[in-house]
């Protein structure tokens, strides 16, 4: 299972860091990632890392705000400079995939969803 506490209420600007951790001892073998949905809208990709963490990827609208990063037991994503078109739940995942280049770009490719947390950006 994936647990991802972190989310909250953050002003226009502001930064929030989310972490993901896994009840199990080698979830660093997993490719990994974050999603997020907003009210009204399709789930969709964040950022994601290869179970090497050598391969990152991001959606364009947040290259140069977010980062994601990795150690044996947990996936983070750190959010800086936050925007109120931020605002959505957001997701860690994780997939299956025994590739160390390889990662998850949409919610089909993923196998295991963390239950989400809710981040709010206010103006």
């Amino acid at each position: 299972q994936l647990q991802a506490p972190g989310g909250g209420l953050v002003q226009a600007g502001g930064s929030l860091i989310l972490s993901c951790t896994a009840s199990i001892r080698t979830f660093n073998e997993y490719p990994a990632g974050w999603f997020r949905q907003a009210p009204g809208k399709e789930r969709e990709f964040v950022a994601g890392i290869s179970r090497t963490g050598r391969n990152i990827k991001y959606v364009d609208s947040v290259k140069g705000r977010f980062t994601i990063s990795r150690d044996k037991t947990t996936v983070a994503l750190q959010m800086n400079n936050l925007k109120p078109e931020d605002t959505a739940i957001y997701y860690c995942a994780a997939s299956q995939v025994a590739n160390n280049g390889y990662i998850p770009l949409k919610p089909a490719d993923i196998d295991f969803w963390g239950p989400g947390t809710l981040v709010t950006v206010s103006s």
